[in-house]
């Protein structure tokens, strides 16, 4: 079954995957756009020396806090954890 669409105005919480194999994690109300910015070299700073390979997982809130608090609970859990804490339900 297909997940429900995000409501408009959503943030995301996104996990890329870097050239270095490193994981960077973010949030965005604009998700293709964002990541065409990292992939352009145009978005971090830590992106524009370790651009992407690939998105590895997304997952939307309603605000930019709950993202924020969501970004803040995903970047203190190690590597191994990550990919399980986009598939966990709130």
């Amino acid at each position: 079954m297909p997940e429900p669409a995000p409501p408009p105005g959503a943030w995301w919480l996104y996990l890329i995957e870097c050239r270095n194999g490193a994981w960077y994690a973010g949030i965005t109300n604009r998700l293709e756009a964002r990541y065409a910015a990292h992939a352009a070299g145009t978005g971090a700073k830590y992106t524009r020396a370790n651009p992407p390979v690939r998105l590895l997982a997304t997952r939307a809130y309603s605000d930019r806090s709950a993202a924020s608090r969501a970004e803040a609970q995903l970047k203190r859990l190690p590597r191994a954890r990550k990919l399980a804490f986009f598939a966990s339900t709130l």
